[in-house]
């Protein structure tokens, strides 16, 4: 394959399937062979945008295809990563991996079996702020993560832990590299039946905590991410893909700081996953985020979703009443 262009298709041409045709038609080292999408018009419509052809069917990808984005809803991540996988097909999923974890196991030993290539899409894995940092990682003690979005109809069959919140969750396994001991989170819903917005405390093995918010409901976009170490601390934006640490120079009584950007080469991070998982494809190798890596951000947003559930539950039942007056 190291000779020709890797043959790509787009499963599920919704929000971010769109944006994976977008980014296939111009991608250098791929070709952009089609899109499959069960609303026929939909398929159409992105197809005739980006200057592709519609594909029937699922059958029909076999023989044309090296690999495949898959953008469909999570409910159907297994049922059609397996077979796609076994048709010799590699996918990149977009996260969450699977409904399950159980579910994920399947898709997993399915690439297994038929010595595939299965990328999980953490997008932010490929944000060029995160990149920078990557190198100045030491001991990280602390991190304060906040995830905000305003409403938008999109992947309203999940939660927000899974939607949104598990991005943070893939990133603080990377980072923190230590099991995770205990959970304390909450959330609600606000706009629709699904948990909208969510807070979760993990405290890992290493000693190290992490507070994450995330919301689908917020009037404003936000998507930081902070950590201290010793004697310094590191703040980034993806949004902007800046990064600056602050050093401490002299402690107290009277302290002084060093305030240093990082330096990041802007790169739309969508792009850089697709070209990476071309890459994988291509020299058949494993992806940069593998099928394990979004198994274990699946089964750790399993657990915030069950503390939540857990104390929702202790509400209703009101466990956390005021006692009365006698």
């Amino acid at each position: 394959m190291n000779d020709r262009a890797v043959r790509v298709a787009v499963v599920g041409v919704g929000d971010f399937g769109r944006n994976h045709a977008r980014v296939y038609r111009r991608l250098e080292g791929a070709e952009f062979v089609g899109v499959v999408d069960r609303d026929s018009e939909r398929a159409r419509s992105i197809a005739d945008e980006f200057g592709t052809a519609v594909l029937p069917d699922l059958d029909s990808l076999t023989g044309l295809v090296d690999a495949v984005s898959l953008a469909v809803p999570t409910i159907e991540h297994a049922r059609i990563g397996c077979l796609l996988l076994s048709r010799g097909i590699d996918v990149l999923v977009e996260k969450p991996i699977a409904a399950s974890v159980a579910e994920a196991d399947e898709l997993i030993d399915a690439a297994q079996q038929y010595a595939r290539v299965l990328q999980i899409g953490h997008l932010e894995r490929f944000n060029p702020a995160f990149i920078a940092v990557l190198p100045i990682i030491k001991e990280p003690l602390y991190f304060e993560v906040h995830r905000l979005g305003v409403f938008s109809p999109r992947s309203l069959d999940i939660d927000v832990v899974y939607d949104v919140m598990i991005h943070d969750l893939d990133i603080l396994l990377a980072l923190a590299n230590s099991p995770v001991e205990s959970i304390h989170s909450l959330g609600i819903p606000v706009i629709t039946d699904k948990v909208d917005i969510a807070h979760a405390r993990l405290e890992f093995a290493s000693g190290a905590v992490a507070n994450l918010t995330a919301s689908r409901v917020s009037t404003e976009r936000v998507r930081k991410l902070r950590f201290f170490q010793h004697h310094e601390y590191i703040s980034l934006d993806y949004a902007r893909q800046d990064a600056l640490r602050i050093r401490v120079r002299k402690p107290v009584p009277e302290p002084q700081f060093d305030f240093e950007p990082i330096p990041t080469r802007h790169e739309e991070p969508l792009e850089a996953e697709l070209r990476s998982f071309v890459d994988a494809v291509r020299n058949r190798k494993q992806p940069l985020v593998d099928a394990r890596a979004g198994r274990r951000a699946l089964e750790l947003a399993d657990r915030v979703m069950a503390g939540i559930l857990g104390h929702n539950q202790r509400v209703q039942l009101g466990a956390f009443a005021p006692p009365r007056a006698n």
